[in-house]
């Protein structure tokens, strides 16, 4: 009984001991230090705040970024997508403007000032229907003929094949058509032959007393005796 009195009461100094260790440690650690530590940590804190902020900002905007690209791509693929549905027939629609080019020559040829049988005159009709339902037909698929008569000259649209002299007109301005063009949509399907219009050429020699003639009576005029 007497050894454990002696034990308990060593346990006990010993706890004393360390409570009165950790007064005195207490006591000498500066307040100073604990307040440093305080603003380094919410200064270390702070940072990495700003930190996670910048790169939220940055993810944003990467991500307005992709999406951006995104849509330019959708609508460059949609606008893709159109055009190869509108132009797949470009070379068959070049084709059929052929048929259409000897049906306005045909036309053309027949002098309308002459009387002609009504077996003629039912042709050039069926002729004119047929030309009609074409040019129809053409519209529909979005090809259009080129404006050029009275039209100043547009290398987009018009090949000048013969310049033809008139004064009263502008240089430039297509005063025959060779051939019809036409557009298909917002394309060039095919230029209009066209003539335009230049100035004549003003004579060069105009009437006018010879040199020599001149300096001989500039000297007569200069001669004392005369």
């Amino acid at each position: 009984m007497k050894k454990n009195k002696e034990k308990k009461q060593e346990k006990k100094s010993k706890n004393e001991d360390l409570e009165s260790l950790k007064e005195v440690k207490d006591e000498n650690v500066d307040p100073n230090m604990h307040k440093e530590n305080e603003d380094v940590l919410h200064e270390e804190v702070q940072t990495e705040e700003e930190k996670l902020k910048e790169e939220i900002k940055d993810l944003k905007e990467e991500k307005i970024r992709v999406l951006a690209e995104m849509e330019n791509l959708r609508k460059r693929f949609d606008r893709e997508k159109i055009d190869s549905i509108r132009f797949a027939n470009v070379n068959f629609a070049r084709d059929i403007l052929l048929p259409g080019d000897n049906l306005e020559r045909a036309l053309s040829a027949i002098n309308k000032e002459e009387e002609h049988s009504e077996s003629i005159k039912n042709l050039i009709d069926g002729l004119l229907m047929v030309k009609k339902e074409l040019s129809s037909s053409l519209e529909k698929n979005g090809i259009k003929k080129i404006e050029t008569l009275n039209k100043k000259f547009d290398p987009n649209l018009h090949q000048a094949m013969m310049e033809i002299e008139n004064d009263d007109l502008d240089e430039g301005i297509v005063v025959q058509e060779i051939q019809i063009g036409y557009t298909m949509y917002d394309r060039l399907l095919r230029p209009a032959m066209v003539g335009v219009s230049k100035k004549s050429k003003k004579d060069e020699e105009e009437v006018e007393p010879n040199i020599g003639d001149k300096l001989e009576n500039a000297d007569k005029e200069n001669d004392p005796e005369n």
